[in-house]
């Protein structure tokens, strides 16, 4: 609230400066001093190592006009005016009202407060209001800080100064454009109050209001802020950052894009850790992965993303809870999911369930092998499941321990069933009339897919096979123990 108090402040200072105590201006010394009847009886004529003193302010230059009856005073050369042995200000001219305590500094204008310098060439003093004004051009240097700005101001007894138009700030480590700023030199913070971009080696931050603390290289930024760097972009209402720790903290209306694997998450709160290559993204997080034509959707309670600290390249992706993803050729739902991107494999863990069109696996894991940006292979274990719509009636079912599906051009090829296999297939000729429905075991099978259906079958080890007529059939005996039909919480489009 400090950059609301000054404003406060300032407004305060004009209104006081009209109520201005007078005081008397002594002439300390001067080399020669006559009066010059063309000025006027009342003015004095001082030349030589002049130094005037009004309270515990003094005004040195070599030489100056002093009205007697006004409280005027021009300097020339050297101009010195020393505040309450603490402030010194420097230039070529002074004009001072010593009945207002207003100064007006002209050409090559120096203020020194402490390690604050300020450098313009035309600035105003107000003693009683303790302000310092340039409405032309002014440099603030502190310390290790350099602050250009069009306007600006300074409050000596608070030591804050206030920018406008044009704000430039160059330090060490970092560069601060701003169209409003005010810094507050006591405790080192920036407020700004219009578009801000804050640079450094690593990144870009922007905002539109907020502060930052440049000793503990803290920013706080609101009203849309953004911090990018050359491969991500994190965008949000409000956010935090720690640049010494890599810390940031994004709320509301989140978005981070990664313009290399070309995704985008969004979100209403996220978390980055730079420092140790970690991003979390929660409270409906929804994530868009456009690298191929096909675009993936996937969305869960809480999203992770793992990147290399150096590079910025993800390395692995996690989400928990409510995992749905959908892609036109591939949908899944699980409570737990992993993307290793460094081995290009896909871990479903928690009740996965994997549709590829109308067929559905599942098992209580589920590990995807991707290629090319396409399924390669999947392999479900234990108690693998897969399910197909027949062509016209009935499910197509494959169960076993474990099951490994091979794909091609992103359709099912075949699929090699291990321990304790079972399938139930609708066996039809090829004017899709109804042969039976076979019912086989084995120890293992080598299950061939042609036009989404399965095709043959190659038996290993403990075979027993049974083809039954439709007419045959009872009991709900057409069903492998275990068949679950999901169809309804099959993930959509519309969902994300």
């Amino acid at each position: 609230m400090k950059h609301y108090i000054l404003i406060i402040l300032l407004l305060l200072s004009w209104s006081v400066s009209a109520q201005k105590s007078k005081t008397v201006i002594h002439i300390l010394n001067a080399d020669k001093a006559d009066y010059d009847e063309r000025l006027g009886k009342d003015v004095q004529r001082l030349i030589g190592n002049v130094v005037m003193r009004q309270d515990s302010t003094y005004f040195y230059s070599d030489s100056a006009y002093y009205n007697e009856k006004t409280k005027f005073f021009d300097g020339f050369g050297n101009v010195h005016v020393n505040v309450n042995d603490s402030i010194d200000i420097y230039s070529k001219l002074l004009k001072y009202n010593g009945e207002t305590k207003f100064a007006e500094l002209f050409h090559d204008v120096v203020l020194k407060d402490d390690s604050t310098v300020l450098r313009t060439q035309y600035m105003t003093y107000d003693r009683v209001g303790h302000l310092a004004t340039y409405p032309n051009r002014g440099v603030i240097t502190r310390n290790d800080k350099k602050l250009v700005s069009k306007k600006g101001y300074y409050r000596d007894d608070i030591k804050v100064l206030y920018f406008r138009k044009d704000v430039v700030g160059t330090m060490p480590d970092y560069k601060i454009v701003s169209d409003t700023l005010v810094y507050d030199t006591d405790n080192e913070m920036m407020y700004f109050h219009g578009p801000t971009n804050i640079y450094n080696k690593e990144n870009t931050l922007i905002g539109n209001y907020g502060w930052y603390d440049t000793e503990k290289e803290l920013a706080y930024l609101d009203r849309r802020a953004t911090l990018m760097n050359k491969e991500q972009t994190m965008t949000a209402d409000t956010m935090f950052h720690n640049k010494k720790t890599g810390y940031a903290k994004a709320l509301n209306d989140v978005i981070i894009e990664d313009t290399v694997n070309k995704a985008v998450l969004t979100g209403e709160y996220a978390e980055m850790w730079k420092n140790i290559g970690k991003c979390m993204i929660t409270d409906n997080p929804i994530a868009y992965y456009y690298k191929e034509v096909d675009t993936l959707f996937a969305k869960a309670d809480t999203l992770y993303v793992y990147f290399d600290t150096l590079s910025n390249d993800v390395q692995r992706i996690k989400a928990f809870y409510n995992v749905r993803f959908f892609r036109n050729d591939v949908q899944g739902k699980c409570d737990s999911l992993h993307y290793s991107l460094i081995d290009s494999t896909i871990y479903m863990r928690n009740k996965p369930v994997l549709w590829a069109e109308d067929t559905q696996m599942s098992g209580d894991s589920i590990n995807i092998a991707v290629k090319d940006q396409k399924i390669d292979s999947l392999l479900m274990y234990p108690n693998a499941f897969v399910i197909q719509q027949d062509s016209i009636k009935g499910f197509n079912q494959v169960k076993g321990k474990q099951i490994t599906t091979y794909f091609k051009g992103n359709e099912i090829d075949h699929m090699y069933n291990e321990g304790n296999a079972e399938t139930i297939y609708w066996l039809r000729d090829d004017d899709t009339s109804l042969i039976g429905v076979n019912f086989s075991q084995a120890a293992e099978m080598d299950i061939k897919v042609k036009n989404k259906q399965i095709s043959n079958i190659r038996y290993y080890k403990s075979i027993k096979e049974t083809l039954y007529p439709e007419k045959q059939l009872k009991d709900n005996m057409e069903y492998l123990d275990g068949f679950l039909w999901l169809e309804e919480e099959k993930p959509v489009r519309g969902e994300f």
